[in-house]
């Protein structure tokens, strides 16, 4: 196996790019709404030792797989998402937000047992995050609804040309609907993706790639990953352990390591500065997807979504990257 990947040329990338209107990735798993309350901080509570916030205003944002699909559609391809929300104000907002992104939402399944996943953040407007408040519950869907997304995701997945598993461990992604839409992917010869979480490593068996963190592989293999040496035998033992074909480690300014059935290597980190890190997951594998979607081979989708990393860690917040931005710094 060769310990280095194919370059990927600028006319590539635009040949690739000029796909991408014609694509439609379906991203299925766990949506969530990003609110942010954003403030002055000019003094330390006399209560207590923590910051007074002055408030200024609020910002709500799409995230998690929600996230995903908005990455998609902000490179001018299509997106449609499946996912857990309830029966509350804040699946209106977040239905709305998608809505607003002409993101295909028709696959949201309402669950009036839990709160729609909202992560409140107080920052200030230097973009420091003071406080984190979460509403969400982790408990795996009931049957009754797990039914209703698998029939969801395997219907919208008929038309896709790509699918991503976004799981965040928030009842939506369960072993069940994993298996039903490998078996929709492998009939029908497109990719399926998957950003994983450990605990459900063993819901992925035979995705085309799974794309842990440095932090989640190291966990998941028991190994320290501080060198591309170490990268390459956490991959190879990754791959054992989730049963798929490729992996892609992420490791922040380390860059990526990629390991495929043809070849192995190192993407070295593109970012010139780094702002905030929150989503970045999410935009590498909207890019992986659906550069695969526009006929990219693995290695020249992974160095898109490298380069795309690298651009959106530079912005605050759950961002995203239009394709202008990426051909430009490819």
């Amino acid at each position: 196996m060769s310990a280095r990947l194919p370059v990927t040329t600028r006319d590539r990338a635009r040949a690739i790019a000029a796909n991408f209107s014609a694509a439609t990735v379906l991203v299925v798993g766990d949506v969530m709404l990003d609110q942010f309350l954003i403030g002055r901080v000019t003094r330390i509570s006399p209560e207590a030792p923590v910051p007074i916030v002055h408030f200024d205003h609020e910002e709500n944002r799409i995230g998690g797989a929600a996230n995903v699909a908005n990455n998609v559609v902000a490179l001018g391809a299509r997106a449609e998402i499946v996912g857990l929300v309830g029966a509350d104000a804040e699946a209106a907002v977040l239905r709305g937000a998608l809505a607003g992104r002409n993101v295909g939402a028709a696959g949201l399944v309402a669950d009036s047992t839990r709160p729609t996943t909202r992560k409140v953040r107080v920052v200030t407007d230097r973009h420091q995050q003071v406080a984190r408040l979460d509403y969400e519950r982790d408990d795996e869907a009931p049957e009754v609804i797990e039914a209703e997304l698998i029939a969801m995701a395997c219907a919208l997945a008929a038309t896709a040309g790509a699918i991503v598993v976004s799981d965040y461990l928030k009842g939506a992604v369960t072993v069940r609907l994993v298996a039903e839409l490998g078996e929709v992917a492998r009939r029908r010869g497109v990719p399926l993706l998957v950003d994983p979480k450990i605990p459900h490593i063993g819901y992925y068996r035979g995705a085309m790639l799974v794309t842990p963190n440095h932090h989640e592989a190291e966990i998941a293999t028991h190994m320290r990953i501080r060198t591309d040496g170490d990268a390459r035998q956490a991959a190879r033992a990754f791959r054992e352990i989730a049963e798929c074909d490729s992996v892609l480690i992420t490791r922040g300014e380390h860059g990526m390591w990629l390991l495929t059935p043809q070849s192995e290597g190192a993407l070295p980190a593109t970012a010139r500065e780094v702002a905030d890190v929150t989503g970045a997951g999410d935009t590498v594998i909207a890019t992986l997807a659906l550069a695969m979607a526009a006929g990219a081979t693995l290695a020249e989708a992974a160095t898109l979504a490298n380069h795309a990393a690298g651009i959106v860690v530079g912005k605050f917040g759950p961002a995203t990257v239009s394709m202008e931005e990426l051909l430009a710094v490819v």
